[in-house]
């Protein structure tokens, strides 16, 4: 669950960004929305709410990871869709890079280890 500012402008970003696809968008409520997006061919879904509906504050919820095969291309490619990505770090355990979403959420991509 993410809670953010502004529910479209997070949405586009995982779909146009990360190629998620918007599995869900539905009234919760009067005037409240509930929208999943999910990985291409992905079983786990995010839940995008505006963050003032729930009393939190948008930047709070899960911290997303994902893994790729490659994470120089990974974040290439990133980059061209305009996400901000750090460089990969190498760390003993891997490499990883950080994307930076809408209302500051941190998603880290790792590379699968071999």
């Amino acid at each position: 669950m993410l809670y953010v500012g502004d529910q479209q402008q997070t949405v586009d970003f995982f779909v146009n960004t990360f190629g998620f696809v918007k599995t869900t968008d539905a009234e919760m409520m009067p005037g409240v929305r509930w929208i999943e997006v999910t990985p291409p061919n992905g079983q786990t879904a995010i839940a995008i709410h505006d963050a003032a509906t729930f009393d939190k504050q948008p930047g709070e919820g899960a911290y997303l990871t994902y893994a790729c095969d490659d994470i120089a291309a990974t974040v290439a490619e990133l980059r061209s869709r305009g996400a901000e990505v750090t460089d990969p770090v190498e760390e003993p355990w891997g490499t990883y890079a950080k994307v930076t979403g809408p209302d500051n959420h941190e998603i880290q991509i790792h590379q699968k280890v071999a």
